[in-house]
């Protein structure tokens, strides 16, 4: 993506009423993200979908000097990365969701993010001794399988699983429910800073968003969605932990749940899953290797899957750039018989997608590997 068109992906975040898939709608119809901004009143009427209050925000620009504003401040702060989601370093896992964040904010080892086997670990913040020994456990023996943990940073359960981690040398990324400029809860940031050296830190929220109850329900979502799959420790029958557990299973990701006593609250929730059979019952790590069809060692990034839904077109697309490696759009005009609106809109749904990016001089290439 041209580093020049961020601003305007990133106005599209700052508009109320614009979520992922509202944002993505708009820059097809409109040909571009730069696009998006200079349609008339009459156009953005036109596009399905699309609100008065919405457009009166896109004519108004306001969204654009607020995007600015933001650039300018993580360019003074270059250990924040802001990832679009047309970035080949944001998680391919994310890309798979049609609601994928148009944008994450990243701090740590940016490797990270493409880890090949992710494993989520959750579970209530008021936990036993018994959750914190079975989070010692976990870690312990999925490390030989090269796992990258997964988190929430909050008390409990999410502290042990980061804490756990740091101790193995395993690779951890927490997901936050706000900016990346602070650390919630306070008491995390001195295990928030060790983590940045194999794993780091994820947000959704820009810098200067604060911990709001609202937002960690978005937090649960990214963490079921980064990961392969999900261990609910120690959970009461409501909860983050249940509401991440839940999203994992539409998700179609593998659930564990540590079973515990009938009488224990803090099991309630984890033997609830297991009976309903939304979750395994997790006794030891090659529970989870067996089901995943793990075996130990690091093994390679998985590249990147092109997806079965695409129209003819795209696929007429993405069958002319293999062959030429890149291709501008005035190629595929000629070779398809389209003109540059057709194929502009066809490139930008496939760059949504993960499948093409975009190289200097206004050409294509795939996103991986063929």
């Amino acid at each position: 993506m041209d580093a020049s068109q961020i601003p305007y992906l990133l106005a599209l975040s700052k508009i109320n009423g614009v979520g992922a898939k509202k944002a993505k709608i708009l820059v097809s119809y409109s040909g571009g993200f730069e696009a998006v901004f200079q349609q008339s009143k009459k156009a953005l009427t036109a596009i399905p979908g699309v609100s008065t209050h919405v457009i009166d925000q896109i004519l108004e620009a306001d969204a654009l000097t607020l995007a600015k504003k933001e650039l300018a401040f993580l360019e003074k702060n270059t250990d924040i990365h802001i990832l679009p989601y047309t970035s080949d370093d944001y998680p391919h896992r994310f890309r798979l969701y049609e609601d994928c964040p148009l944008f994450l904010y990243f701090r740590g080892n940016i490797d990270s993010l493409q880890a090949s086997r992710t494993v989520a670990i959750v579970g209530t913040r008021n936990c036993s001794s018994y959750g914190l020994d079975m989070c010692h456990n976990i870690i312990n023996e999925l490390k030989p399988f090269g796992v990258t943990i997964i988190s929430g940073l909050a008390y409990g359960i999410d502290t042990a699983a980061h804490q756990k981690s740091v101790e193995f040398n395993v690779p951890t990324i927490g997901i936050l429910g706000h900016g990346l400029d602070q650390i919630y809860p306070a008491a995390n940031r001195r295990l928030a800073e060790k983590m940045l050296d194999k794993g780091g830190l994820i947000a959704e929220f820009p810098p200067g968003s604060k911990a709001a109850r609202e937002h960690f329900p978005m937090r649960n979502r990214l963490v079921a969605a980064l990961s392969d799959a999900v261990i609910v420790v120690e959970s009461a029958k409501k909860g983050g932990s249940m509401i991440t557990a839940n999203l994992a299973n539409g998700y179609h990701k593998d659930v564990f749940a540590v079973p515990g006593k009938l009488s224990d609250a803090k099991s309630e929730g984890c033997n609830l899953l297991i009976k309903s059979h939304k979750a395994n019952l997790y006794q030891s790590g090659a529970d989870i290797a067996y089901i995943m069809n793990w075996t130990k060692g690091e093994v390679q990034p998985k590249q990147m899957e092109i997806p079965l839904h695409l129209s003819s077109d795209e696929e007429s697309i993405i069958t002319i750039i293999k062959e030429l490696e890149s291709a501008s759009p005035d190629q595929l005009s000629y070779r398809l018989e389209m003109n540059q609106s057709q194929i502009s809109s066809l490139l930008l749904n496939l760059e949504f997608k993960g499948i093409v990016r975009s190289l200097p001089g206004k050409k294509y290439t795939l996103a991986y590997k063929s």
